[in-house]
């Protein structure tokens, strides 16, 4: 397996954790205990702790970047384009997911954990438009 497919099955594996441990643990656990009941857990509606609610924008976010990463790592398989540079900048971007998810779920929100959480995402959305444009250069 080349690298920027393992580093997007590592994305893969990363957003399904953030899922189970965070979203799926809250959820699970108070289903479980007789705190809540299954239907109780809307998607329209804004509930939880504020670690919950960070957790479903972390995972949120995770969903709407992975398709994106997807897309350009088919790209640069089927076309069979690989180089240093694609293997180094395919590894950074599971790497300031994982930390941005984390400074998400973790930290409450201030102006430093959202600077520090905007700042993985640059690096992340960086990384894709220098890939983008490593695909394109081939």
């Amino acid at each position: 397996m080349a690298i920027p497919e393992l580093s997007l099955m590592l994305f893969a594996l990363w957003t399904l954790g953030v899922l189970t441990v965070t979203i799926g643990w809250y959820r699970w656990s108070r289903i479980l205990l007789g705190q809540a009941a299954i239907h109780q857990f809307r998607s329209d509606d804004v509930q939880g702790e504020d670690w919950y609610r960070r957790a479903m924008r972390a995972h949120a976010n995770c969903i709407e970047n992975l398709p994106v990463f997807g897309a350009i790592v088919l790209v640069l398989s089927q076309h069979q384009i690989d180089s240093p540079l694609i293997d180094a900048l395919s590894l950074a971007v599971p790497a300031a997911r994982v930390v941005q998810s984390l400074m998400h779920i973790c930290f409450v929100e201030s102006k430093r954990t959202v600077s520090i959480r905007f700042t993985f995402f640059s690096v992340q959305f960086c990384c894709f438009f220098v890939l983008i444009g490593c695909a394109l250069w081939h």
